[in-house]
């Protein structure tokens, strides 16, 4: 479809807010006027993300849908590649009283109706449920301890289940969350069967987090969670991929360093890139300065693509990301 206006957008929105309201209203006055009635469904949320080729009456028909389930838009993001032609992707919040009971038949629905119609690609997310992350970490615990804090202070929209590492130094300050800590030493000899080791404690979890493990996963384990793991590297990518960024990045005579979340493929430090960001640095700071300024990067970069990861604000599209924000 050709990007729909603003107004046309929040035309649709609004017509679809003021008929939920009416709708709603009455609801409300026909239980207060009967003692019978049920107790009213708890009001759920839901997150949708759709990935299609652009064409006409998308959001038309997509708002539709929800409003025939009575649903009501909260958000609504998109974006287009081209004008004409060009790949299309929507985040979508919407409010609809009992989605949890009638989630199977909504999705369902959907499935065969509109998503059939204009060949989407889609994901829907009840807000309800949490999503479930596992860590793993080696030795340096920057980016661990603050995702650690985050989630304790109710900064990080997800359930923190266990953390995994190859060595035994952070125990117990994962402990002193409360959080599960398993160590799984890793070397050249038992490394797939570390790996397994690893997919298995990790199972049930929907994402996993490299917090600087300084282990690279095989091609193997990769394949079994197809972008479902965010690694944090320590350089601004495409530059200074692999070990040791920051003493290439000194002996380059850079002057930006920086760090990049990304999703983790087969390839090493290739995978598309949710966040990154740099800071300015000059000939008189050496390695051990740059590391130190680059720790801070890391770990306020790795929690932003966390949390719109888990927020379902990311849609993968080939080797790049769409980040709603």
């Amino acid at each position: 479809m050709h990007i729909q206006s603003k107004q046309h957008v929040s035309f649709l929105i609004g017509r679809i807010m003021s008929d939920n309201t009416t709708t709603a209203t009455a609801s409300i006055k026909s239980s207060k006027n009967s003692q019978n009635s049920p107790v009213a469904a708890a009001i759920d949320t839901a997150t949708l993300l759709i990935k299609c080729r652009d064409q006409a009456g998308i959001v038309q028909a997509v708002s539709e849908f929800i409003h025939r389930y009575g649903g009501n838009i909260i958000t609504l993001d998109q974006y287009s590649t081209a004008h004409e032609g060009g790949q299309y992707f929507m985040r979508l919040e919407f409010a609809l009283a009992g989605l949890s009971e009638i989630m199977d038949n909504f999705e369902a629905s959907f499935g065969h109706t509109v998503a059939k119609r204009h060949n989407m690609a889609w994901r829907l997310h009840n807000n309800a449920i949490k999503t479930k992350v596992g860590i793993l970490v080696s030795k340096f615990d920057h980016a661990l301890l603050d995702l650690l804090w985050r989630h304790q202070r109710g900064l990080l929209d997800c359930e923190i289940t266990s953390v995994v590492s190859n060595h035994e130094d952070l125990r117990q300050a994962v402990e002193n969350f409360g959080i599960t800590f398993h160590y799984v030493p890793v070397t050249k000899d038992n490394k797939a069967e570390a790996e397994e080791r690893i997919h298995t404690l990790m199972a049930g979890n929907d994402l996993l987090v490299l917090a600087r493990y300084m282990q690279i996963l095989s091609s193997d384990f990769v394949k079994r969670w197809p972008m479902q793991v965010i690694n944090i590297h320590h350089s601004f990518l495409p530059a200074f991929v692999g070990a040791d960024p920051y003493r290439q990045a000194y002996e380059k005579g850079v002057k930006l360093i920086g760090a990049t979340a990304h999703y983790v493929t087969a390839e090493l430090d290739q995978g598309p890139i949710i966040e990154q960001d740099v800071h300015r640095v000059t000939h008189r700071q050496g390695v051990t300065e740059l590391r130190a300024i680059g720790r801070d990067i890391e770990r306020n970069v790795l929690a932003r693509a966390v949390n719109w990861h888990v927020q379902n604000r990311v849609i993968v599209a080939g080797n790049k990301t769409v980040v709603f924000n």
